[in-house]
C-alpha cells in the first residue's frame, strides 16, 4: 500500500472534489470485474473517486481497505459512502515517449502574443493524420481530393 503525507493527501483530495465516481460498488460487493474496473481507472486516471451504495459504515472501511491492499492504491479520503483512491499512472511511461496512438503525433506550438512584449504562448496539440499546422499555429485539416469522372474510371 501507498503512503501518502498529509500535505500530499491534501492536494489530493482538493483535485479530487470535482470528480466524479467512476466506479460502483452495489449489492454484490467488490467482485473481480468491480476491482478490474478500479484497477483500469487507477491505471488510466491515477485519481479515482468510488460509490459504494450500502449503509453498513464498517463493511464499507472494510471494503476501503481490501480496495487498497489488492491495489496497491493510497486511501486518500473516505466520506459518507465516497472513497477517493490514488496511485501514480502507469500510462504515464507510454505517453512521454511521444507515441500517442496510430496517425496521432504531438506538436508544440509557439504563437507570438499580440503586442509583441509579452511571453509567447506555448501549447501542445495531438494532431490526427490528416491535420497539419499552418504558419499562423491553427490546425487545418487536409482537403479530400475531388477526382473527376475520367479519373475515377
Amino acid at each position: 500500500m501507498l503512503n501518502l503525507t498529509p500535505a500530499e493527501r491534501s492536494v489530493l483530495r482538493a483535485e479530487a472534489h470535482g470528480l466524479k465516481p467512476i466506479v460502483l460498488v452495489g449489492e454484490s460487493g467488490l467482485t473481480p470485474s468491480v476491482m478490474k474496473e478500479i484497477e483500469l481507472g487507477l491505471d488510466s486516471h491515477g485519481l479515482i473517486k468510488v460509490r459504494v451504495f450500502g449503509d453498513d459504515r464498517e463493511a464499507r472501511i472494510e471494503m476501503y481497505e481490501t480496495i487498497c491492499e489488492k491495489t496497491g492504491a493510497a486511501p486518500v479520503q473516505h466520506i459518507g459512502k465516497l472513497l477517493v483512491l490514488y496511485r501514480p499512472k502507469v500510462d504515464a511511461e507510454k505517453s512521454s515517449s511521444g507515441k500517442a496512438g496510430k496517425g496521432m503525433r504531438m506538436v508544440t506550438i509557439v504563437k507570438p502574443s499580440a503586442s509583441g512584449t509579452k511571453k509567447p504562448s506555448v501549447s501542445k496539440v495531438l494532431l490526427k493524420g490528416n491535420e497539419r499546422v499552418t504558419a499562423g499555429g491553427t490546425i487545418k485539416r487536409v482537403k479530400k481530393k475531388v477526382g473527376t469522372k475520367k479519373s475515377a474510371a
